[in-house]
């Protein structure tokens, strides 16, 4: 008698094994929905939709349904019917409405849940019919004079008292530099001040115009530490009055001024531009308008810095976030972001990512926030707490698995041969 070949012998029947353990799964995930309720076959649904992340889900019947193969993060509990049949609609806005007013509730670690969902959700890419109608559900708002006026009001001008409860001592608000991730959170806003100013190598008496400058921070460090003197633009009346208070304070009248005025109506020459944390609220639709902006007030041998959340590919932010936090804001790819100069003849001379950073720093902010939860809720109420808990959450997550980045852009004029010879300027 013929002897078989072992290998294919072997091969064929693991082929057989695999074959039957793939038959006895699908068999067991049959059972296990025949098990459900009508709901619970929905929740499985939802969860394969997003790639069955490990998070444990329990509806108000007491069902549980869990997709994954490894350990769960973190559970979620759904309170009713009409929140599951909203995020089966849209998970992606009506999560956090619905952690926001209560209807779901998270045992675990809430950072821990969004980067498993984010990690799922880079597993399944939306195509097709799903996609379009996402993108239409979602769409955002716009920032034309008026709108951007009303969308940064809705954000930064909650309230000055708000946001010293969790920011630095400075209150800036953007990502900060970690020389070494266990400097303090004031030590790093002041060396990513530090970090800017060296890549903008400023001179004493240098002009510098800023556009979108929060509190006032980085024109403050720039006058006191560099000796140039600066116009700053920001159209939230709150932020603008705090900083004209501090260059009080300071004694740096004379060197700063505080302009409340959109970025738009920016006039006159100067050695440097510089916008950190602005791009994002301006609207990809208007980058045309930034860039016209640049080139006018720049002189023969100016040069800018832009820094800016951003992305891999082009998105838009979390609906949720975009609708609820931060309306008319969108995170550019940096191809988006580069378009802002290219166009007009400006060189690019440096492009830094400091996504870890920001992770880091949004973890500091969130620890400050939890400390200051209860004076918050006093402030204004338990959903505002969450949804804040959630928009700090979800960006620590976004910024670990690497779904958001954080550009700073430096250029100069194109004409100009006045630019670094090496990167050592940056660190010494």
């Amino acid at each position: 008698m013929k002897r078989e070949n072992p290998e294919l012998f072997g091969a064929a029947s693991n082929d057989r094994v695999v074959g039957i353990a793939r038959t006895k799964s699908q068999d067991n995930a049959r059972e296990q929905d025949s098990r459900l309720s009508f709901e619970g076959r929905l929740t499985r649904g939802l969860l394969n939709s997003v790639g069955n992340p490990p998070i444990r889900v329990t509806l108000w019947n007491g069902e549980s349904i869990f997709t994954a193969t490894s350990n769960p993060v973190a559970d979620m509990r759904i309170a009713n019917r009409s929140c599951l049949l909203k995020m089966l609609i849209n998970p992606e806005l009506y999560f956090g409405d619905a952690y926001c007013n209560g209807s779901i509730e998270v045992d675990g670690d809430l950072v821990k849940l969004i980067e498993a969902v984010y990690q799922g959700l880079a597993r399944v890419r939306s195509t097709g019919l799903r996609s379009r109608l996402s993108k239409w559900l979602n769409r955002g708002h716009v920032n034309t004079l008026s709108d951007s006026r009303e969308n940064i009001h809705h954000h930064y001008d909650l309230g000055n008292e708000f946001y010293k409860l969790w920011l630095d001592q400075q209150m800036v608000y953007t990502c900060a530099y970690f020389s070494s991730p266990d400097i303090t959170l004031e030590q790093a806003q002041i060396a990513k001040m530090d970090h800017v100013c060296r890549k903008l190598r400023l001179r004493p008496d240098e002009t510098v115009v800023e556009a979108g400058c929060g509190w006032g921070a980085l024109a403050l460090h720039m006058a006191t530490q560099s000796g140039v003197r600066v116009k700053a633009f920001n159209i939230s009346h709150e932020q603008i009055d705090y900083a004209k208070a501090r260059a009080h304070a300071l004694g740096v009248e004379h060197r700063v001024e505080f302009i409340e005025d959109d970025y738009r109506n920016v006039n006159g020459r100067f050695d440097v531009f510089v916008s950190v944390g602005m791009l994002e609220h301006v609207g990809r639709e208007f980058y045309h308008e930034l860039r016209r902006v640049i080139y006018r007030c720049l002189d023969d041998n100016g040069r800018g810095l832009i820094h800016s959340i951003g992305r891999n590919q082009p998105n838009p932010f979390n609906p949720w976030i975009e609708r609820r936090i931060f309306p008319g804001a969108y995170p550019p790819s940096l191809r988006e972001m580069l378009e802002v100069v290219e166009d007009w003849d400006f060189s690019v001379l440096d492009v830094e990512n400091l996504r870890q950073h920001y992770a880091l720093t949004l973890k500091h902010w969130l620890q400050r926030f939890e400390n200051a939860s209860s004076r918050v809720k006093e402030m204004y109420d338990e959903c505002f707490v969450r949804a804040w808990r959630l928009y700090l959450a979800g960006s620590i997550a976004s910024f670990n698995t690497g779904d958001m980045q954080l550009f700073q852009v430096l250029f100069a004029r194109g004409t100009s041969n006045d630019i670094p010879w090496t990167r050592a300027y940056l660190y010494n």
